[in-house]
């Protein structure tokens, strides 16, 4: 049986000034899995990630990678625990060029058939953009995608994506899918999606439902995804009686 990685007991968090988002949230993930969080917007989905990441700081509860209490450890710290962090805007880095980020995420230099293997995973070829600054001259959709590379190229005990399919075209979200999944096949550690995508959670050897601040289902992909599509479909029918296709 595998270990829990990552362990959450009672977690909270509000907006400063306003209400609770995360309400006395506890959660585990097993390691060497690929576990989707989906759920409602607004529900607190990826206010979870960034507390799991160390951007925000819960106001009470514990949260424990490998055992050990990280609560009170800063992104960086955690960083260097072993957990890798894309955000759903990313960070830009006036400066800084695709090859400098890729060589601070791994650690160290990398040739150029590894910088190749890893801007290919997420759709993007080396020869176009490993010596392009990361500023306003790249799209969304490639930040997001150089982003993702990058925790690729650390490869965290605990990778977090934060719904990486927003502001990338079709073809690079089914790459990006691909990715993924031979992740989940061929390297060691937790993969944590926070996403709406029906593909995505197709992959999902686990997915939890996070509604109101709260777990509100967990468990495997083929108990879960079943109930969330019949919900979906359920909600949808009414409002297509006697609509065209």
């Amino acid at each position: 049986m595998k270990q829990d990685i990552l362990n959450i007991q009672h977690l909270c968090w509000q907006v400063p000034g306003g209400g609770e988002v995360i309400r006395d949230l506890d959660l585990s993930l097993q390691d060497g899995k690929l576990v989707v969080v989906t759920g409602p917007n607004g529900g607190g989905k990826s206010t979870l990630a960034k507390l799991i990441a160390g951007v925000e700081t819960p106001a009470s509860g514990r949260i424990f990678l490998n055992g050990a209490d990280i609560t009170d450890l800063d992104v960086t710290r955690r960083a260097r625990l072993g957990i890798g962090f894309a955000f759903q805007q990313p960070v830009r880095f006036k400066g800084l060029t695709v090859r400098d980020l890729l060589e601070l995420a791994a650690g160290g230099r990398l040739t150029e058939g590894e910088l190749c293997a890893l801007l290919g995973k997420v759709g993007l070829c080396a020869n176009e953009y490993i010596d392009r600054e990361m500023n306003a001259s790249l799209s969304g959709g490639e930040a997001k995608r150089i982003e993702i590379a990058t925790v690729l190229a650390r490869g965290a005990q605990l990778s977090i994506f934060d719904e990486p399919e927003a502001g990338i075209d079709l073809w690079s979200f089914a790459r990006l899918v691909e990715t993924f999944e031979e992740l989940r096949r061929t390297q060691r550690g937790t993969l944590l999606i926070i996403s709406h995508q029906e593909r995505i959670l197709s992959i999902a050897d686990e997915i939890i439902v996070i509604a109101d601040g709260r777990v509100r289902a967990s468990g495997p992909r083929a108990e879960i995804l079943p109930t969330l599509l019949a919900d979906e479909h359920a909600m949808r029918c009414p409002l297509e009686k006697g609509a065209r296709r």
